[in-house]
């Protein structure tokens, strides 16, 4: 996949952005959509499903293991699935693409099923640590192989008899959290997982929605999560909402180009993924929410954003886990704010799609902006008005860095390059046509 590199270039617009769009599907709540379908009895409808490449390779792999998906005429994808514990060995290696998210939910999945499985990607994902995830999985009896460092390819021998898991996250992650409990899925007995920080919590929702039990403890700033394990899961339809990470990029290009009003349309409004509407609207962003309402256990609601002055935030560490994947969007916004911005503890982007603490530096260093890095922090020297832009910005294999760089242009002194945009597709199919049909100027 993505074999033809897709330069990019973009530039201040002649006019502000105006117009209501929706951006894609949830790529969170795609990816457990297909998965869920595929474990529960009978038919799941899917509405909304993000249809870029990551989530394709989803449900290439879903397929692989036995479950029957397939899309309508209509648009709504159908998976007829196997059951909890029915999945079958695939013949061939599973192709998990760009998605970290997919891979390690899948290896949770796998860890409890007496199959084995080889798991690959692009090189991105060739890059990125495994061990995170296989070492809290080998409690239930799984067995991994893979490269030095836990790296894909990762070969995988599900447990005959799999034992539930108890386990304490060093670090708050989502991926982390969901593997085990879909381990726990076919496994007898309570699976428990306590976080230090409440992360995005769409596995337990979805989990509910289709008939597992999940028990949610706040303790702290963190939670304790117990799923009964080997429930019948119930097939139910499931309508994906707007892509919150993907609203964020037309929600920021829209708050820097002067005059620009726009609507972001049916966007996922889950707590534990807006961490990046409460910090732009503390630098003054104008961020309104129309029509909030409650959709299949997730809060969805029409954004309207206006563009206005923005000034600098210090943003807490706490707040990561709500936010990890906005941080380098967050960055353009403060490199275009009054005064300095910092964004506090960002360890956990060191492990992303690349390295996005110095990506995301590196990116705003290349167009003119005034940038450090102090241990895991990131400190940004906003330029009014606009940064000089006019640089050339390495993407590695990231779609996000690459939607990011092109936003930052749209509000720069001169042009911002990309060496390569095709890799945009795996979260964000359209991005250059639904930004430039607001009035954007990429090319």
């Amino acid at each position: 996949m993505n074999a033809v590199i897709r330069p990019l270039r973009s530039s201040r617009p002649q006019g502000p952005l105006v117009g209501a769009v929706r951006v894609p599907g949830d790529k969170s709540i795609s990816h457990r959509a297909l998965m869920f379908g595929a474990l529960a009895v009978g038919e799941t409808r899917i509405y909304g499903l993000l249809e870029g490449e990551d989530v394709l390779c989803t449900a290439a792999a879903m397929r692989a293991l036995g479950a029957e998906i397939s899309q309508g005429a209509d648009g709504v994808w159908r998976v007829a699935g196997r059951g909890v514990g029915g999945l079958i060995e695939p013949g061939n290696v599973l192709d998990m693409g760009n998605s970290g998210t997919a891979a390690r939910l899948l290896a949770g999945i796998i860890a409890t099923h007496d199959i084995f499985a080889v798991m690959t990607g692009d090189g991105s994902l060739r890059t990125r640590p495994m061990k995170r995830v296989t070492d809290p999985l080998a409690q239930s009896g799984a067995r991994f192989w893979s490269r030095e460092g836990g790296r894909l390819p990762l070969a995988i021998k599900g447990a005959r008899d799999p034992l539930p898991i108890e386990y304490e996250l060093p670090v708050a992650s989502a991926q982390v959290k969901s593997a085990i409990l879909l381990a726990g899925l076919n496994a007898p007995g309570e699976t428990l997982v306590r976080e230090p920080a409440a992360t995005r919590d769409h596995s337990e929702n979805m989990l509910r929605h289709f008939g597992a039990v999940v028990d949610v403890e706040r303790v702290g700033l963190g939670r304790v999560i117990r799923l009964q394990g080997q429930p019948e899961l119930r097939a139910a339809d499931v309508r994906v909402p707007a892509d919150p990470s993907s609203a964020a990029f037309p929600m920021v290009a829209a708050l820097l180009v002067p005059g620009s009003r726009i609507v972001l349309e049916h966007v996922g409004l889950n707590e534990l993924r807006t961490g990046l509407f409460t910090c732009l609207r503390e630098m003054g962003a104008l961020i309104e929410v129309v029509s909030p309402r409650l959709e299949g256990g997730e809060e969805v609601g029409d954004l309207v954003v206006t563009a206005g002055v923005l000034r600098a935030v210090d943003v807490p560490a706490e707040r990561a886990p709500s936010m990890i994947d906005e941080y380098p969007v967050l960055a353009v916004a403060a490199a275009c704010a009054e005064g300095v911005s910092r964004f506090r503890g960002l360890h956990e982007l060191r492990v992303k799609e690349s390295d996005r603490l110095s990506a995301t530096a590196a990116l705003l260093a290349a167009n003119g902006v005034k940038v450090e890095i102090e241990g895991d922090d990131l400190i940004v020297h906003g330029v009014a008005g606009g940064p000089p832009g006019g640089g050339l910005v390495a993407t590695h294999m990231d779609h996000r860095l690459a939607m990011s760089a092109l936003v930052l242009g749209l509000g720069s002194q001169r042009p911002v390059a990309v060496d390569d945009g095709s890799f945009i597709e795996t979260s964000f199919p359209g991005f250059v046509a639904l930004m430039n049909g607001l009035g954007a100027a990429i090319s």
